[in-house]
């Protein structure tokens, strides 16, 4: 385990003791991540893949219209599971350890399509 999948876990698992309720700050973090497609979020992301080159050799190469229509899947995603965490089971951060820990290849992609060309890693 990396340092940055420790700070995440940290996180996640206060998180999970805030989230029972209906706010989950996980999905509204990830909804601002889509939205805003922050710079930390990639050099986060790549710290807790331990700068692996298949991480890098991913990001980035969609189209405009791909990149948007990742966007809207992803918020969906987040906005269905923002309303799946109002039940007293915290849905989020159950997702996110499974991603810290495991590190699914599917996550790196999601994130070169959420960013596309506006990716400046």
């Amino acid at each position: 385990m990396n340092a940055a999948q420790f700070k995440c876990l940290l996180v996640f698992s206060i998180f999970a003791i805030i989230g029972f309720g209906p706010v989950s700050p996980g999905c509204l973090i990830g909804m601002y991540i889509v939205i805003a497609r922050p710079q930390w979020f990639i050099s986060l992301s790549s710290d807790l893949y331990d700068n692996k080159p298949h991480f890098l050799e991913r990001l980035g190469v969609d189209s405009e219209k791909q990149t948007r229509q990742a966007r809207i899947k992803c918020f969906l995603s987040l906005l269905g599971l923002f309303i799946i965490d109002i039940t007293p089971i915290p849905t989020t951060p159950i997702i996110a350890v499974f991603i810290i820990f495991s590190r699914p290849v599917w996550f790196i992609r999601a994130i070169g399509s959420v960013y596309g060309k506006d990716l400046k890693a």
